[in-house]
């Protein structure tokens, strides 16, 4: 049964998340925001409601090794979905297309949110009312971090070269006749969707760790971070498809950004102390591994390959290889304990 909910709710997130593109994409364009905002912001928060939910979830019951990996996790198989996209747009690598500052800026983002996670694991173990002191920075940095780049976006001090391939975020003249109301709405109900799958995927996900040799950071990583990120695979792969190359870049990115406050929010949730210090070596490994893939992933944006490997970026191929080294490695660990 816990194995069927969890693809029910697999399905369930994939068909959402694809039709919620088209309405983030319709958003940007009719408020201005732009796609890398739009897709930082809407598409980014709204595919991550269903792994904050499972995270929280899991913190509030007293599962840390969960409630981290699922996050953590995520942000790695997500990066990684950004291979799949690329694999989508065959004519020319996708990060060379989908230029844009604020997507380079949302990855340095990341990276700042990640590493205050790994010093909030080696700070001293001190709380207040049980929540330790990184997770008021991890709010006001992620906060502060989008104030900063969405005056980067609108001052921009420098610019991607033009060429062919470049793909301008430029508004969609063929939108629909709905209003911006009706969007916003559809938008919300979507979003709600997917917050309610993921607290069924918590039930799921507890019951396989409890019944198979497969530990909970084995768990959180290979299983939940990887259905709870479905929504990011389908969003990006349809906004490709549509030619919203900078929203499918953004979304990503974007929600990677997001995902590091459901650490924020676990620990919050978590009442047996500072959540930072209740982590495995597995879990540590994941945010390195995040914060490794993030590093590949703005070297693949700022070099601009037109095509590598397998007509994909250096970087895809790269990711693709740093992911499942990681796979092995927690998978090995989950034997030998």
């Amino acid at each position: 049964m816990s194995v069927g909910l969890l693809l029910v709710c697999a399905v369930v997130i994939g068909v959402v998340g694809t039709r919620l593109t088209r309405v983030v994409d319709e958003l940007a364009d009719r408020t201005g925001m732009g796609e890398a905002m739009a897709g930082a912001i809407l598409l980014g928060m709204a595919t991550s409601l269903s792994g904050i939910v499972l995270s929280v979830t899991a913190a509030w019951q007293g599962q840390p090794e969960l409630a981290m990996s699922n996050a953590l996790g995520g942000i790695a198989v997500q990066t990684l979905f950004l291979t799949v996209a690329d694999l989508a747009l065959r004519r020319v690598n996708l990060e060379h297309a989908a230029a844009s500052i604020g997507n380079l800026m949302q990855g340095t983002l990341v990276l700042c949110l990640l590493s205050l996670i790994l010093v909030g694991s080696f700070s001293p173990n001190v709380t207040v009312w049980a929540i330790h002191p990184v997770t008021p920075l991890l709010l006001l940095g992620y906060l502060y971090g989008l104030r900063v780049i969405a005056k980067g976006q609108n001052e921009a001090m420098w610019l991607p070269a033009r060429t062919r391939e470049t793909r301008e975020d430029t508004p969609d003249e063929q939108s629909t006749n709905r209003s911006l109301t009706s969007l916003w709405v559809r938008f919300v109900i979507m979003a709600a969707i997917l917050g309610i799958s993921g607290w069924l995927l918590e039930a799921s996900a507890s019951e396989i760790a409890l019944h198979t040799w497969l530990s909970e950071a084995a768990v959180g990583v290979l299983l939940t971070a990887v259905v709870t990120s479905l929504p990011e695979l389908v969003t990006s792969v349809a906004a490709v498809r549509r030619g919203a190359l900078t929203l499918a870049v953004g979304g990503i990115i974007g929600g990677n950004a997001f995902d590091t406050l459901f650490v924020a929010a676990s620990d919050i949730a978590y009442r047996d102390g500072s959540i930072y210090h209740h982590i495995s070596s597995n879990v540590l490994l994941w945010v390195a591994l995040s914060i490794l893939m993030t590093g590949v992933l703005l070297m693949g944006l700022l070099r601009r390959e037109k095509h590598g490997l397998g007509k994909i970026g250096f970087e895809s191929v790269t990711l693709i290889g740093l992911y499942f080294a990681g796979v092995a490695m927690v998978l090995g660990k989950s034997q030998l304990g």
